[in-house]
C-alpha cells in the first residue's frame, strides 16, 4: 500500500482498569499520525506489570489469557466484513478505513510491531457472521477484531469472539439490540451510531421537513431492518403520523409487487424500507409499477448508501431519500486529509458510508494496545485480552474523525451525526453515493 500523507491529530483519552491484576496501565500526552509513513510522535504510555515490573516475566495472569508477540513479529488484526455480493460495497469501504489507519502507523506500527490485517467474507448474514468468527476464534495470535458489517453477523459472531477472549469493535452495526443490556456479547463495542438515532432523525425529517403524516413501511427480516423501522415508527407516530403499512419481505425477495399492491391500499405517501441492495433495488424499481405507488415518495438508510443500490435501482432512485452519517459534521481531518488520501490510494471517493467509522475503530484498538502491552524480556510484548477489552470500554474523549467517542459499558461508543441525503440524476449517472444532504439543513 503507497504511504498515505495524511496529518491527523488524534488526542487520545483512555481511562483504564486492568482487571484480574494483570497490568495497570496508564495514559498521556497526544498521539500523532504518520507522516509518510513515519511516526512523528509516540503516546505517553507506561504499562505497569504487576509487582511494579515493567517487563512481563512468567506465566500469564490476564483472565481471559494473554498473546506473546514475539520479538519483530507482526500485531495481528482480523477483520470480518462482506467483502462479496451485493453488499460487498459496505465491507468493502470499512475495509479500506482499517488499511488507511494500518498505513497511517508506517513501519513502525504498534509500539514498533508492524500490524498485519487479515479476515474473513461475513456474507451479511448470521451465517456468515458465524463461520467467520469460529475460524477468527480459533486464530489465537489476533489480537482484535474490526467487524462485522451487518448486524444479523454480529449477532451470531458477538457471542464466539466474547466467548474466546477477543474483542471486537464494529464500524458499521447499528441495530439497537447488539448494544442493549440484555443482550449485549461482554466483547462487543461498536462505533457506528445506534438506530434508535437514525430512526428518530427519519421520522422528524418526514414529519416536520416533508410534512408527511402517512407512511408504510418494509423490512427484510434483518435485525438492522427491524430495528431500524421499529425506531422509526415509534418516533413517526409519537410526532402524530400514521403507519399504513408494515409489511417484511425476504432478502433475496425479487418480485416485491404483492406487498406493494397491499401498501398501496393504505394510501401512504411515503415507502420508507431501510433494507439492503438486492431487495432494495427491486422495492425501488417495482414500486414505480403499482398503482397507487407511482408517485409515492421514497426513503432508505444507510444499508442502501452504496453505488451498488445506485445501479440496482437506476433511474427508480431519481428523488429518493437516504439518511446516513452526516459527514459534513465530521471535520476538516476528514475533508482535507483523509478523503484526499483515500482518493489517492483508491482512485476514488468512498463507496459506502462506514470508512471514517472503520479508520477510528482501528485507531481505538491501537491505543488500547499502547496502554495495555507489556514488553517482555526478549523484546516482544504481552497483550492481556481482558485487560486490551476493559481498555477499550474505558475509552472517553477518544478525538476520531467521526467526533468524539466515548464507550459505555455496553459498547455503544459513537459520537452520532445524521444526515439525510438526496439520490440526484447525476449521482445515478456516475453511480456514485449521493452527497446532497436535505436535512438537517442549519
Amino acid at each position: 500500500m503507497r504511504k498515505l500523507l495524511l496529518v491527523l491529530l488524534l488526542v487520545m483519552s483512555l481511562a483504564l482498569v486492568a482487571c484480574g491484576g494483570t497490568t495497570t496501565p496508564t495514559t498521556g500526552g497526544e498521539a500523532t499520525a504518520v507522516t509518510g509513513g513515519e511516526a512523528t510522535a509516540e503516546p505517553e504510555v507506561e504499562a505497569t506489570a504487576e509487582g511494579g515490573e515493567t517487563e512481563a516475566t512468567g506465566e500469564c495472569t490476564d483472565e481471559l489469557g494473554c498473546v506473546d508477540i514475539a520479538a519483530g513479529d507482526s500485531i495481528r488484526l482480523a477483520y470480518m466484513m462482506v467483502v462479496a455480493g451485493p453488499d460487498q460495497s459496505l465491507g468493502i469501504d470499512s475495509r479500506r478505513g482499517v488499511e488507511l489507519a494500518i498505513a497511517d502507523r508506517g513501519e513502525e506500527g504498534v509500539l514498533g510491531h508492524e500490524i498485519e490485517l487479515v479476515g474473513e467474507d461475513t456474507a451479511c448474514n448470521a451465517e456468515g457472521g458465524q463461520t467467520a468468527a469460529t475460524k477468527i476464534a480459533a486464530d489465537k495470535s489476533v489480537v482484535a477484531v474490526v467487524g462485522t458489517s451487518c448486524s444479523s453477523e454480529a449477532r451470531a459472531a458477538a457471542p464466539i469472539i466474547s466467548d474466546a477472549g477477543l474483542t471486537m469493535v464494529s464500524s458499521s452495526n447499528t441495530a439497537p439490540d447488539l448494544t442493549d443490556p440484555e443482550k449485549h456479547a461482554a466483547g462487543y463495542l461498536r462505533t457506528a451510531h445506534n438506530d434508535k438515532v437514525q430512526g428518530r432523525v427519519a421520522a422528524e425529517f418526514v414529519y416536520n421537513e416533508l410534512g408527511l403524516t402517512k407512511v408504510a413501511t418494509v423490512h427484510d427480516g434483518s435485525p438492522y431492518a427491524e430495528g431500524l423501522v421499529g425506531a422509526f415508527e415509534e418516533n413517526f407516530t409519537a410526532l402524530g403520523g400514521e403507519i399504513t403499512a408494515h409489511e417484511a419481505v425476504g432478502p433475496d425477495d425479487t418480485d416485491m409487487r404483492p406487498v406493494l399492491t397491499r401498501i398501496a391500499t393504505g394510501s401512504p405517501e411515503m415507502l420508507y424500507f431501510p433494507v439492503f441492495t438486492k431487495a432494495g433495488g427491486f422495492i425501488a424499481t417495482q414500486s414505480n409499477e403499482v398503482a397507487g405507488l407511482e408517485e409515492v415518495a421514497l426513503m432508505g438508510a444507510d444499508g442502501l448508501y452504496s453505488p451498488d443500490f445506485i445501479n440496482a435501482a437506476s433511474s427508480a432512485a431519481e428523488g429518493m431519500y437516504l439518511s446516513s452519517p452526516d459527514f459534513s459534521a465530521f471535520g476538516t481531518a476528514y475533508s482535507d486529509t483523509f478523503l484526499p488520501a483515500h482518493e489517492a490510494e483508491y482512485g476514488e471517493a468512498p463507496i459506502s458510508a462506514f470508512h471514517a467509522h472503520a479508520y477510528d475503530a482501528a485507531n481505538m484498538i491501537f491505543a488500547a494496545i499502547e496502554a495495555v502491552a507489556v514488553e517482555t524480556e526478549d523484546g516482544g510484548l504481552r497483550i492481556g485480552r481482558q485487560a486490551l477489552r476493559d481498555a477499550l470500554f474505558a475509552t472517553s474523549g477518544f478525538q476520531g474523525l467521526t467526533g468524539n467517542i466515548t464507550c459505555d459499558e455496553y459498547g455503544d461508543c459513537a459520537d452520532p451525526f445524521i444526515a439525510v441525503y438526496e439520490i440526484t440524476a447525476d449521482d445515478i449517472s456516475g453511480s456514485v453515493v449521493p452527497t446532497t444532504k436535505v436535512y438537517p439543513t442549519e
